[in-house]
C-alpha cells in the first residue's frame, strides 16, 4: 500500500456513534472534528430506517450493546464498525467479534487513537468485502459446473463421444459464439428441457 493510501483524507466524511452520553463520546467526537469528519450520535439504537451508507465508520459500545440496537444482522455491518470496549470480559468481546467488529479502542478514550482505528478499520472492511465477493463469485462459478457436467454428458450420449471429446465441443462452440462455457452449457440443457416438454404435449 502507497503512502497516499495510506495517508486518505476523512473531510467532510460523517461518522455514527452508538453509544451512551459520555466523557468517551466526547473525546471521540473532538478527535473526529480533528480529522474532518462530522459525528452523529445515537443512543440506545440506530434508526431502522437509516441511510448508513453516506457514513464512514460506526463507533459502538460494547459494554452496553446488543444486537437489537442495529438495523443489520450481526456480522454485516455495510460500513467501517470500531468496538469501543470498557470490560475486557471474555463474553464481550466475543459479542463484538460477531457483531464483525473492524478495529478497537480501548475505553477511555484519551488524547489519540481515533484516526488509526478508522484506518485500520476501514482496511479490515475493504478487505472483507472484497473477500465475500470473491466468495459469493466462486459460488456462483461452482454451480454453474453441474450444468457443465451435465452437457457434457448429454453430448457423450447424444454423439457416443469421449467426454475429452464432449467438452472440446462444448469449449470450441463457446468460444466461437464468445460466451462462457457454462452459459452455453445452460442453454443447451434449457433447449434439451424444451424439446422434452414439447415431445410430452404431443
Amino acid at each position: 500500500m502507497s503512502a497516499r493510501q495510506l495517508s486518505p483524507s476523512f473531510e467532510q466524511q460523517r461518522a455514527l456513534i452508538l453509544h451512551r452520553p459520555h466523557v468517551t463520546v466526547d473525546a471521540i467526537v473532538r478527535q473526529l472534528t480533528q480529522i474532518g469528519m462530522a459525528a452523529e450520535l445515537f443512543w440506545p439504537d440506530l434508526p431502522p430506517n437509516l441511510e448508513v451508507g453516506g457514513y464512514g465508520a460506526i463507533f459502538f459500545d460494547v459494554d452496553l450493546g446488543h444486537d437489537e440496537q442495529f438495523p443489520w444482522p450481526a456480522g454485516e455491518a455495510p460500513i467501517p464498525a470500531i468496538a469501543l470496549i470498557g470490560s475486557e470480559a471474555p463474553g464481550r468481546i466475543a459479542w463484538a467479534i460477531r457483531r464483525g467488529a473492524d478495529a478497537q479502542l480501548l475505553k477511555p478514550i484519551t488524547g489519540g487513537g481515533i484516526y488509526s482505528a478508522v484506518l485500520i478499520a476501514r482496511e479490515a472492511f475493504d478487505r472483507r468485502r472484497a473477500l465475500s465477493a470473491n466468495v459469493a463469485a466462486l459460488k456462483a462459478r461452482l454451480d454453474l459446473r453441474e450444468p457443465l457436467a451435465q452437457a457434457t454428458a448429454l453430448l457423450m450420449v447424444a454423439e457416443n463421444i469421449s467426454p475429452k471429446a464432449a467438452y472440446d465441443r462444448l469449449r470450441r462452440q463457446a468460444m466461437a459464439e464468445r460466451l462462457p462455457i457454462e452459459a452455453l452449457a445452460t442453454r443447451l440443457l434449457e433447449a434439451q428441457r424444451d424439446q422434452g416438454r414439447r415431445h410430452d404435449r404431443a
